[in-house]
């Protein structure tokens, strides 16, 4: 194990190809500051709910909005299949979530009892069914039938009639509309229509009138919580379970069933710790497993490389604890004394982190003018460079607030900037490395762990892009910080 930097001027590798490359990866680091300063913007990105009925796109004429907008009454006499009094919630279904999900109640289902809920695009003919035209789908309740496109409809579920409750709605995964009466499921069908889809309600017979819950009050039908508690005894679990749980434990135990090499985990995390020179944990991890975890037998194509993860493990502990601790002075003069190669070019990406973070540790501690005189120094050479210029700003944007740690540009603050300036360090060493050829140098960007999670999180977004788009959006800082 070779845990030991090679000396400064090495006939084992090219230092200046070693500097020029390593800038090139190390770029990697300034767009994970990018992305923090648009993380928090990006997880608090919404979508607009329906949250009432739009009487401005509707068959007005037929039809008559309560003041609240959530309850609808047919006022005319239905001559024909034209004078159908239809109406469509204010916003679309929203698309970056697992199911979305709406009912109605029956008050008056009139002479006919022609009511209708369903899904329709926004430029559905406002005076026809949902189901009757392209783009649409609805669940009738004078029949029973679904109808999806056309005039004729399919039997489908029980008919519903006064006080019966029915809600529509989609699931992404499985990518299929659902309906239910009186919070049980009625049946489900394949969503074969693109794009936004408004929740639809439709009443086509005298006196006919419903209410609209789009979430506000709580649905018949359990979307979201487990109910074992209070259905009592009898009830299985998938029969107790809110539909969002058990899609959720569909998709769990597919993943349960795929196979995965033995005792493949230990070996990952296990070069993630040596990765990222975390000794003392790794010192820990292998006394707690080596009498319960046998021998790892991988395919050697598939091999996890960990002499090259133990390079210089010890210098690069103490390197990332010094960045940790906000010795920022001190890092830099043991580079210059261990590593000079990595800080020889003082407009590196290296030292461009590292000064900007001693600014940062300045400010974080009140020493404003300091701060300012050391800015002047040291960061003004790299304005007006290309990948530098904005990182700059705002960094120094830091010195308007009062309250720095509250503004826009707090996760200069946070620990997990001290993190990103130790990983850059840590890959820079690693980079050092003479056993290493320059086209290898990128594998020291990420430990295997993290290429998986990378790879995993590319293959999300490939799926959801299979669904046009629809679907729980995937962020794996997210998921992650939600199942520790």
């Amino acid at each position: 194990m070779n845990s030991s930097p090679p000396p400064a001027n090495s006939a084992n590798g090219d230092t200046t190809n070693n500097v020029v490359n390593g800038q090139d990866l190390n770029l990697n680091f300034l767009d994970k500051i990018r992305l923090s300063a648009t993380r928090d913007a990006k997880e608090d990105e919404g979508e607009d709910l329906p949250t009432e009925l739009n009487t401005i796109n509707s068959a007005g004429g037929f039809l008559v909005v309560s003041p609240d907008k959530l309850s609808v009454k047919y006022t005319n006499t239905n001559l024909h299949g034209h004078d159908v009094g239809v109406v469509q919630a204010n916003k679309p279904a929203p698309i970056k979530c697992l199911t979305y999900y709406f009912e109605i109640f029956v008050k008056d289902s009139g002479i006919k009892g022609q009511i209708a809920i369903g899904f329709t695009k926004e430029s559905f003919k406002m005076r026809r069914q949902p189901g009757w035209e392209v783009n649409s789908c609805g669940y009738h309740g004078d029949d029973g039938f679904l109808y999806r496109g056309q005039g004729k409809g399919e039997p489908f579920g029980p008919k519903y009639t006064k006080d019966d409750t029915v809600g529509g709605g989609i699931n992404y995964v499985s990518q299929e509309f659902f309906f239910t009466k009186n919070g049980a499921i009625v049946g489900k069908i394949p969503k074969d229509i693109r794009g936004h889809l408004f929740p639809t309600v439709a009443v086509h017979s005298q006196n006919e009138e419903v209410s609209v819950n789009f979430g506000k009050k709580r649905f018949a039908f359990d979307i979201k919580v487990c109910l074992m508690s209070v259905l009592g005894t009898g009830v299985t679990e998938s029969m107790a379970m809110g539909y969002e749980a058990t899609e959720r434990n569909k998709q769990q135990m597919a993943i349960e069933k795929i196979s995965t090499p033995p005792n493949i985990g230990y070996g990952l995390v296990k070069t993630y710790l040596l990765h990222y020179g975390y000794e003392e944990t790794l010192n820990a991890f292998n006394l707690a497993t080596q009498t319960t975890v046998p021998p790892i037998h991988i395919d050697q194509e598939n091999a996890i490389d960990e002499d090259d993860s133990s390079y210089a493990l010890k210098q690069r502990k103490n390197f990332r604890q010094l960045v940790r601790n906000g010795e920022i002075d001190t890092a830099l003069a043991e580079l210059r004394n261990l590593y000079p190669q990595i800080v020889q070019d003082d407009k590196s990406v290296v030292c461009f982190l590292l000064h900007c973070q001693k600014f940062i540790e300045l400010v974080r501690v009140g020493k404003l003018e300091e701060g300012v005189k050391y800015g002047r120094l040291e960061l003004a050479k790299f304005v007006g460079l290309t990948g530098f210029q904005d990182i700059v700003e705002d960094c120094f944007a830091l010195l308007a607030y009062e309250k720095p740690e509250e503004s826009s540009v707090r996760y200069f603050l946070e620990d997990s900037q001290r993190e990103l300036v130790a990983d850059a360090v840590n890959a820079a060493i690693l980079s050092t490395n003479p056993n290493k050829k320059d086209v290898q140098r990128s594998c020291h960007l990420q430990s295997h762990l993290e290429k998986l999670l990378r790879q995993l999180t590319v293959c999300c977004l490939e799926r959801r892009s299979l669904s046009g788009d629809q679907g729980e959006t995937f962020r794996l800082h997210h998921f992650l910080n939600n199942n520790r």
